[in-house]
């Protein structure tokens, strides 16, 4: 609330200045209120207020455009001299001064807010002038001038459907903005993570390439291929909003194969997978979770290692689970960069429709990751 008054705070501002030029040309003689037309008055202080506001608020653009400042200080000298004349004409709610102040009004929003004025010109026109028309009808062609001020509060009432309407689509525009500012910032912020899964898997392998090539091994032709698989899924399916689970299935299928051939130790690796694999899921969260379980798992045991998977649906939900234990002796402190950067994408892609557990014990950690699937 605080940064939003501080942000339009030129409306504050503009407040006090109108009530005080009000007070000025009041005792000038300038103006005459008539304190029967509360209707009048609050419509005529309404525009006013919003039309220094404005001002105010667009003060910086003004000073880098001195062409516009000068329109406006011609506008408004075009109105005190509307003003003067229509205070000394004799003729009350003469139609041509309610006019040129309706053009003043359209011509100065034009001037201050030129995109906003473009975007909505057909609402705008549209509005005042069938304000205009209606009051033109009533005030020409009245029975008598008597019959037309019975009405004429209500006809008064037209002029003040523009402001709320301007109103209303000009915080619309600041709405939009702030939500498309929001869209940009978690595009980019997601986009930033992808990028941060971890490389060194794909470096590890291909030293494990280099060695089999070098050995002739039968097995080189598979490591290509399926690396080639993971580099195509990392890059390409990566950046979509959505994939298959069933690709998300072959994705860690072949990391664990891949993996199978770097070790050189008996490592149980199991993945039950009972689920339809037509669901459509956020694509790269389940890998981070795989790469904990080797890197801090796998890597920290000499034999006996070992990593359960399973992924299934229950309910609305998806559910990933993983366990894995590890040498408590040799286990090295992490900074947790792989598990803050998964929390971070499932706060922005999925937000309340999912749910993340952590179980540690002495040797044995296990991750639950359950997921909405109509998010």
């Amino acid at each position: 609330m605080i940064k939003f008054i501080i942000k339009y705070k030129a409306f504050l501002i503009g407040l006090v200045i109108t009530r005080v030029l009000t007070l000025i040309l009041l005792a000038k003689g300038v103006i005459l209120i008539d304190n029967d037309e509360i209707l009048t008055n609050v419509l005529g202080f309404l525009i006013y207020w919003i039309l220094i506001s404005v001002f105010i608020h667009r003060l910086q653009f003004f000073k880098d455009n001195l062409k516009t400042v000068i329109k406006i200080i011609g506008l408004i000298l075009f109105l005190i001299g509307v003003l003067i004349v229509d205070s000394n004409s004799d003729v009350k709610d003469n139609p041509i001064t309610i006019l040129v102040l309706i053009v003043f009004y359209i011509t100065f929003t034009y001037v201050i807010l030129p995109k906003f004025f473009t975007k909505y010109k057909w609402i705008i026109l549209g509005v005042y002038g069938t304000s205009f028309a209606l009051f033109l009808y009533y005030r020409l062609f009245s029975e008598s001038f008597e019959v037309y001020e019975q009405q004429k509060s209500e006809l008064f009432l037209l002029f003040l459907v523009p402001i709320p309407v301007l109103i209303c689509l000009w915080l619309y525009e600041q709405w939009k903005w702030v939500q498309n500012l929001k869209a940009e910032k978690s595009q980019t912020e997601l986009s930033l993570l992808r990028t941060q899964i971890n490389p060194h898997f794909f470096f590890n392998t291909l030293n494990n390439l280099y060695a089999l090539t070098v050995k002739n091994s039968k097995q080189a032709p598979e490591v290509i291929l399926k690396l080639s698989d993971m580099m195509r899924y990392t890059i390409y399916e990566g950046e979509k909003e959505v994939v298959l689970l069933l690709d998300e299935i072959n994705y860690l299928e072949n990391y664990i194969e891949l993996h199978k051939i770097r070790y050189k130790k008996s490592v149980e690796i199991t993945f039950d997978h009972d689920i339809d694999t037509s669901l459509k899921i956020a694509p790269l969260l389940y890998i981070i979770l795989l790469e904990n379980a080797f890197k801090h798992g796998v890597e920290t045991l000499a034999e006996n290692a070992l990593i359960h998977m399973s992924l299934y649906e229950k309910g609305d939900f998806i559910h990933f689970e993983i366990e894995n234990n590890f040498d408590p002796n040799e286990r090295k402190e992490s900074n947790g960069i792989g598990l803050q950067n998964l929390k971070r994408r499932l706060s922005l892609l999925y937000k309340d429709k999912h749910e993340l557990l952590v179980e540690s014990t002495n040797n044995s950690y296990k991750t639950s990751l359950k997921i909405s699937k109509h998010a």
